[in-house]
């Protein structure tokens, strides 16, 4: 996995916070430690973009990026991990992993505090970070939503560290049968594992929205959640993951830092998730030991 290949996707437009901007700055604090030789990027428009009638917000922005990063892709050997940016910026990411194998055979992991499983119509504000799950299950507007031979099933689907979901997406997850873990149960990264191999999958594409950690562990999010996940169990679940399945792809969203300095102390931590994406898995207590230096 050391000749991995990055594409950062400084998207900025999916996000509803007022301090959205600060995706762009987040992505680019975490390319300058990615290997330039193996790195690329997406180009993202510099205005805000037009709803269209879609009731998503910025969606004629976040097509052209969708659209942007797809062609990107074409062109890059797997697995790719992809540096956002909002979760956005993972939608033709995850819905290229899926076309790129048998149906069937790629689970995704959400390691995300929230659902991101709204839809148009349930959705509290419009930002489509907050559909993009959805969208990849297929419900949205044309140009975002999954269709064919990208489209995610729900029962290749496990939410992992989740604990803050709309009414609408708890009502989603009790009428689909999705699998989904709670904080607590990733202390034991074989639960996941098992949840993951429930769904029949030989290959796993991870998501990783930085706020499925414990604000504790982290300053740089967005929308902090309370009563999360640390670094070394979310590392150990990774690697845990990837020692029993191929990993078709992997992205990690959401790093929104005040500044240079704020940035500069929570890359550490980044730098530990990337590791265990990209890096040696080693045993289950090799990899206990290597967090504990």
């Amino acid at each position: 996995m050391s000749g991995a290949s990055f594409l950062v996707v400084p998207q900025w437009q999916g996000s509803g916070s007022s301090r959205a901007m600060r995706l762009i700055d987040g992505a680019d604090a975490i390319r300058g430690d990615l290997p330039s030789a193996r790195t690329h990027q997406v180009p993202v428009p510099a205005s805000a973009g037009e709803s269209l009638g879609t009731g998503v917000n910025r969606f004629s922005s976040l097509t052209a990026v969708r659209d942007a990063t797809a062609e990107e892709l074409a062109l890059l050997e797997a697995p790719v991990v992809t540096i956002g940016g909002d979760c956005g910026a993972e939608l033709a990411a995850v819905q290229h992993a899926l076309a790129a194998h048998p149906a069937g055979d790629v689970a995704v992991v959400w390691f995300d505090a929230h659902g991101d499983l709204n839809d148009v119509d349930s959705s509290p504000s419009g930002a489509f970070c907050g559909m993009v799950l959805r969208a990849l299950l297929g419900d949205g507007p044309d140009g975002l939503a999954s269709s064919g031979a990208n489209a995610l099933a729900p029962a290749q689907l496990v939410l992992a560290g989740t604990r803050a979901l709309d009414d609408g997406e708890s009502d989603y997850v009790d009428a689909h049968g999705i699998r989904l873990i709670e904080p607590s149960g990733l202390d034991d990264p074989e639960a996941l594992v098992e949840a993951v191999s429930a769904t029949g999958a030989s290959a796993v594409y991870v998501h990783i929205d930085l706020d499925v950690l414990d604000p504790s562990a982290i300053g740089g999010i967005g929308s902090p959640e309370p009563f999360g996940v640390l670094p070394e169990r979310l590392t150990e679940a990774i690697r845990a993951l990837r020692r029993r399945f191929d990993l078709a792809g992997a992205g990690l969203m959401e790093f929104a830092p005040e500044s240079v300095d704020a940035a500069e102390h929570d890359l550490p931590v980044i730098l530990r998730i990337l590791a265990s994406l990209t890096g040696p898995t080693g045993s289950p207590a090799t990899a206990v030991s290597e967090e504990a230096r």
